[in-house]
């Protein structure tokens, strides 16, 4: 699959993947959970669903398979990592600016993460 094909469908995934994550901190940061739990929580909302459909579509096997165990292991690495990272990001927004601040800021944060999470999914992640 092409790059440009690949890029615009994991611009349209992420954009899904995005709105679930942050609806996920907002909702629960805002019923009184600690907002890096919230973030948390999000973001395996968000994974879940980014992790399968990039794998069905934007990275697909040539031969109509899922992702494996391997993908899978490969991508909570790389979840792991950019959880930490956005985490600790938003927390440190919250605390110096506010929990409004955090809620507006995280998409900044994600679309960060998403450049290299589209460089890692592409090149290692999805590879078989």
């Amino acid at each position: 699959m092409s790059l440009g094909r690949q890029g615009s469908s994991y611009l349209v995934i992420g954009g899904i993947q995005w709105l679930l994550d942050w609806g996920v901190m907002v909702l629960l940061s805002h019923v009184g959970l600690r907002i890096g739990l919230a973030n948390v929580a999000g973001r395996i909302c968000g994974a879940l669903l980014g992790f399968w459909l990039n794998g069905r579509i934007t990275f697909a096997a040539d031969d109509g398979r899922a992702p494996g165990r391997r993908q899978l292991a490969r991508f909570v690495l790389m979840w792991l990592a950019m959880t930490v990272l956005s985490t600790v990001a938003i927390e440190a927004i919250d605390d110096l600016l506010g929990r409004k601040w955090a809620w507006l800021a995280k998409p900044l944060v994600e679309v960060g993460l998403g450049v290299l999470g589209f460089i890692a999914s592409r090149h290692w992640i999805y590879r078989r």
